[in-house]
């Protein structure tokens, strides 16, 4: 009693009173109150969708709430925004890690981490990197691509960011989902260690177990509203579960058969060996749930992935009697990823979308798709499933993750498998929505189809599997079944094992050469690429030509490539954001015919002078359009744009009708300056893009703006200005369209309305050639540039060569799919399993 009194008069380090949420009509959260007390491990329970993360998104600044009033350290706030939450201290570790995919592991903790969290004692700030990355015990190179790293790893970045900030509230969101043992227990000693220091943890989880042996009291919410707060010895598990989903669970696990019930033998797998693993055998016969079990990262998530026929192997896989290739495994194989994110859903389509997608030659009509009988089925499975969703129609990102996990499930069902292949079936899936997974996996083996499932979780393969495999540095080291799959026998062979993998040889060896691989799946491989092509291009044409180097030839192509340059330039950043601009074009024309009125012989300075002020001023108001379209009128890039496009056409015939307006002379030959046959504009390009390259890796400004284009809902939630970001890049475009029309205005002399339109598509090739995502967040201006360069090159050739126009068009098609090919494929050769 003397306790509880202690307790209750400390003050709260946040307390959240009344608050609520609501999205389009349906209330997320409706006067739900928590108070958080600093020292303390306050756990969040509740089934998905019952309002945990909108609850923490609104404590930690990224949710606004309707109503309510959040009480921090004594100052009540009616919201926060990231920004604020961090100088309050408070930190938080999302279920989906807010991480960067396109940056690499330095740079998140940049962008993350203050610098004097990095380089607090005097310490370099790569040390003090090493040291943030040491604390969680997270083996990576600073310079590995995000993207690069495992789910696990991916989790363990977000953890070490939130401690390295020693924050006065700490918020864990499903911290352990894809964790292992060691990684759970090394974070429980974390937990508890912050705690003792006056940190106030909100710990979400949907595991009672880790609320017994972390937390001191427990929060439930269900439906949105507040269910009950209690300290943890105060509550049973039962009276939680009830709590939780409403009602009594009868049983987490359902049954199990007696084994003499199981069919006959479906799959066979014989001394089976890839990436990750060596010498594993198994059967499965009908009826037969299989579990493979092992510390994380042992090589059960490769075993499943060879099986699905997604990774090569050595050995014999039959399924039905029949012997498979990995081509045939992905026909009669049903696979569902551990990460339903990144691998198992398409975000942005709908609830029906992602269902039908493996069950499409069930509905269709000759070649056409059957719309009802997709309906039919996908209507059927879905409700068998029991997925809660407002409609087949609706995006499935709106969904809670038990009921994304159930879509996964029913596309795997709908294509008919003859194997079921689960990776973490219920990774970040609440209590209720847990059994009726493990529900629907026994019936589908009910119904002769075997079930292999890898998990993390030795207790889930215990109640759910007949028979496990466990699995140690890619090798099976232990055979378990009937009363021996227990969770005990389990750990004790993975941990026991002194097993070493034929593969671990491998990795040393390529361990010898990371730079090598982490510079073929980095952003500067195709600009090593595209030099390489155009001094074969160039050694090439001069053996045909001698004068293909004169210095006549030199200065033409620096002038060409001077003018595009600058304006791809503008378009790399456009596109690093994950947008694009189709305006470039008609504006760099437009530019000209602007200045044709003010630049001309004769004119005075201050004439000339509020000419390039309109000029520029042009250049800004086109990027504050196209911005302002995209963040506050929901315009996608492509429609923003193409509509700026067409009123600059259009603007640009309206003050030229023709071909008019001399450009001065004395203007034209400034700009057409040269040194020997360099043109003074060209170096002036070169500078700008070793400035601008600089500033993209080393400056906030290019931090800010790879993370937008990278992935924009990690980027807001580590406190980015996403709106301002793209809107000031935008107008950054539009600025360096200027610089060209600057080179542009030049070349012509005149104010040509027609001139300036091929630009726009000019531009993105050269932006696509030198590397740079199309789906924004990794990029060069270096290779932009030269991709400038190799497109000029590439039509300057056609002529000393004596080809067609038709040439010059199919070389630069012909490009950009190669680039794409070979840029995919030596990235994505570069990616985890």
């Amino acid at each position: 009693m003397t306790e509880t009194t202690a307790v209750a008069v400390r003050r709260p380090t946040m307390l959240l009173s009344g608050v609520s949420k609501s999205y389009a009509g349906v209330a997320a959260l409706t006067d739900v109150s928590l108070e958080v007390l600093p020292g303390e491990v306050h756990a969040l329970l509740g089934e998905n969708g019952a309002g945990k993360s909108t609850l923490m998104g609104v404590a930690s600044g990224t949710i606004e709430p309707d109503g309510g009033v959040l009480t921090v350290d004594g100052e009540q706030h009616l919201s926060l925004t990231p920004a604020a939450a961090t100088r309050c201290g408070i930190a938080i570790v999302h279920q989906h890690p807010a991480v960067l995919p396109d940056l690499t592991v330095a740079e998140n903790l940049r962008l993350a981490l203050p610098a004097d969290v990095l380089t607090s004692g005097g310490r370099s700030e790569v040390d003090g990197m090493r040291a943030v990355l040491d604390d969680i015990d997270l083996r990576v190179h600073l310079e590995e691509r995000v993207d690069h790293l495992s789910v696990a790893q991916k989790h363990l970045l977000e953890l070490a960011k939130a401690f390295a900030v020693r924050p006065r509230m700490l918020i864990l969101d499903e911290p352990t989902a894809p964790l292992g043992p060691d990684s759970v227990d090394l974070l429980f000693d974390r937990v508890r260690a912050l705690a003792e220091t006056g940190t106030a943890v909100i710990y979400i989880t949907h595991r009672l177990a880790e609320v017994r042996m972390l937390a001191q009291r427990v929060t439930v919410l269900r439906d949105g509203r507040l269910r009950g707060s209690t300290l943890v010895d105060d509550v049973t598990d039962d009276e939680l579960l009830a709590m939780i989903v409403g009602r009594q669970l009868d049983a987490t696990f359902p049954p199990k058969p007696s084994p003499d019930t199981f069919g006959d033998t479906v799959l066979d797998v014989a001394a089976l060996s890839g990436d990750g693993f060596s010498d594993v055998s198994l059967t499965g016969r009908r009826g037969e749930i299989i579990g493979i079990s092992g510390v994380v990262g042992n090589g059960q998530s490769d075993l499943l992935r060879a099986l699905a026929g997604l990774g090569s192997f050595d050995g014999d896989v039959s399924v039905s009697g029949k012997r498979r290739s990995q081509r045939q495994l992905r026909k009669v194989s049903g696979y569902m990823p551990a990460d339903r994110h990144h691998d198992g859903l398409m975000m942005t389509l709908s609830v029906r979308e992602n269902a039908a997608l493996n069950g499409l030659e069930r509905m269709t009509w000759g070649p056409f798709l059957s719309r009802s009988r997709e309906l039919e089925l996908v209507g059927r499975e879905l409700t068998e499933l029991d997925v809660r969703a407002p409609s087949m129609e609706a995006v499935v990102a709106a969904l809670s993750g038990g009921n994304q996990q159930k879509v996964v499930l029913a596309r795997t069902l709908l294509a008919r498998p003859a194997i079921l292949l689960a990776d973490e079936p219920t990774q970040g899936v609440d209590v209720g929505a847990r059994a009726e997974i493990y529900r629907i996996l026994r019936e589908v083996a009910d119904e002769g189809i075997p079930v292999v499932v890898a998990s993390s979780d030795a207790k889930e393969l215990e109640g759910l599997c007949d028979r496990v495999l466990v699995m140690s540095r890619g090798h099976v080291v232990a055979d378990l079944t009937g009363d021996e799959v227990t969770e005990e026998r389990m750990i004790r062979a993975a941990v026991a094992s002194t097993k070493h993998s034929r593969q671990t040889t491998a990795v040393r060896r390529d361990a010898n050469r990371p730079a090598l691989r982490r510079f073929l799946a980095g952003d500067y491989a195709p600009v090593a690429i595209l030099a390489l092509v155009m001094v074969g291009l160039g050694a090439y044409v001069y053996s045909q030509n001698s004068l293909y180097l004169s210095a006549f030839n030199i200065t033409s192509i620096m002038m060409l490539v001077a003018a595009l340059g600058f304006i791809a330039v503008g378009q790399n950043v456009a596109l690093l954001t994950g947008g694009i601009d189709l305006s470039v074009g008609p504006l760099a024309g437009f530019l000209v015919v602007v200045a044709s009125f003010f630049v001309n012989d004769g004119a005075a300075v201050t004439t000339m002078l509020l000419g390039f002020g309109l000029m520029i001023g042009a250049a800004v108001a086109t990027g504050l359009v196209n911005g302002t379209l995209i963040r506050l009128g929901n315009f996608t890039p492509v429609a923003a744009t193409l509509t700026t496009y067409i009123a600059l056409q259009g603007f640009s015939f309206l003050l030229r009708d023709a071909p008019e307006g001399v450009i001065s002379a004395d203007v034209t030959g400034f700009v057409m300056r040269k040194v020997g046959p360099v043109p003074i504009a060209f170096v002036a390009l070169v500078v700008v893009v070793a400035a601008m390259e600089w500033a993209l890796r080393r400056s906030s400004w290019g931090l800010r703006i790879r993370a937008v284009g990278s992935h924009e809902d990690s980027a807001r939630k580590l406190g980015v200005g996403v709106g301002r970001t793209v809107v000031g890049g935008y107008v950054i475009t539009s600025l360096f369209t200027f610089l060209g029309s600057l080179v542009l205005l030049a070349q012509l002399g005149i104010g040509d309305p027609a001139q300036g339109v091929s630009y726009t598509l000019s531009s993105i090739t050269a932006v696509v050639l030198g590397g740079t995502s199309l789906l924004g967040g990794r990029g060069t201006f270096v290779g932009t540039l030269l991709g400038a360069g190799l497109i000029v090159q590439l039509l300057n050739a056609t002529t000393f060569l004596g080809l067609s126009q038709t040439w010059q068009y199919l070389f630069q098609g012909g490009l950009i799919v190669v680039a794409a090919i070979l840029y995919s494929r030596v990235r994505g050769s570069h990616s985890p399993a």
